[in-house]
């Protein structure tokens, strides 16, 4: 599997160009925005006190994880469905359906593309060109695909990524009226003095980073969790609602309507969240690393389901 992955990972470098630079910007506003910090925000407004020290050990910890996370989102299989050691015969497919609902192997299906049979909730990535299990979708910012076994890595990187906006920001902030008070009380930099001006680009550039990365994770942070809670992944809300549509638009039956599988009984919301940090401390959620959850790390699907081919 480990071969496997790293072929497909090259395969994604090779179809989704965008993804690399995704990725290389993403390290570069990371460093950027800890340079500018350390350098043009903390040594001019809090040298020589305690606070420089704990800010620029605190805003740093926040980096390392936020580029832990991303690494592990990145570099982590997120739930490739296995193939098959020999080609599969498809023709008798519609024969076998009867055993495969008596057998319980309900929400199997054959993937046209990967020649295989997937596991419930799995769907094919354009880009990976492998099907993916519970895939939410395919992120440029990690060039990779968003899945069963990766979902909480990505989660972690959003939410660490949020945080250090926010902080880079009441960090600039306060310098900036720090400098201001400076100046006004004749103690700062005279106005043309050298490299005021760049300063205040490094403050104003790292603040529409910090903003602009801040919204665009927050937003995506909410949509992770509001999918995880309603135990639905983007792809299955849009698929579900094109069939409500074609339900209601032919007037089908409301025996014909009912919810997928996997929404007849409703888990409860903790369990859900479960699912995919771990079932360990909710203090390990916002480390990247395995907490014994059932979907992270644990899981192993055949390629073939429960029933003779």
């Amino acid at each position: 599997m480990g071969g496997a992955f790293l072929k497909m990972a090259s395969l994604r470098c090779r179809r989704d160009p965008c993804g690399v630079v995704c990725l290389i910007l993403t390290y570069f506003s990371v460093f950027y925005a800890d340079y500018v910090v350390v350098q043009y925000v903390l040594i001019p407004a809090y040298s020589g006190s305690i606070w420089c020290s704990l800010h620029g050990s605190a805003f740093n910890v926040i980096l390392l994880l936020l580029l832990a996370c991303h690494s592990k989102a990145v570099f982590s299989d997120p739930g490739v469905v296995p193939l098959p050691d020999t080609a599969l015969d498809f023709s008798d497919l519609r024969s076998q359906s009867s055993r495969m609902s008596d057998r319980g192997c309900e929400g199997w299906t054959v993937c046209s593309r990967c020649e295989t049979y997937r596991p419930p909730r799995a769907h094919h990535c354009r880009v990976c060109q492998r099907c993916i299990r519970r895939m939410d979708h395919h992120c440029p910012w990690i060039n990779n695909c968003v899945g069963e076994l990766n979902q909480k890595y990505f989660i972690q990187f959003l939410f660490y990524t949020g945080v250090a906006s926010v902080y880079a920001t009441l960090l600039v902030v306060s310098a900036w009226v720090w400098r201001i008070r400076s100046e006004r009380d004749g103690g700062g930099e005279a106005d043309d003095a050298p490299g005021k001006h760049l300063i205040v680009a490094h403050y104003i550039i790292l603040l529409v980073e910090s903003v602009l990365f801040g919204v665009f994770v927050l937003v995506i942070f909410y949509d992770q969790l509001a999918s995880i809670i309603a135990d639905e992944t983007p792809i299955e809300q849009m698929r579900n609602r094109l069939l409500l549509m074609k339900e209601r638009g032919s007037s089908l039956s409301s025996s014909s309507s009912q919810p997928p599988p996997h929404h007849a009984t409703r888990k409860p919301k903790l369990a859900l969240l479960r699912e995919v940090f771990g079932r360990g401390s909710v203090l390990c959620w916002l480390l990247p690393l395995y907490s014994g959850g059932p979907s992270v790390g644990g899981v192993a699907y055949s390629a073939l389901p429960d029933y003779d081919v």
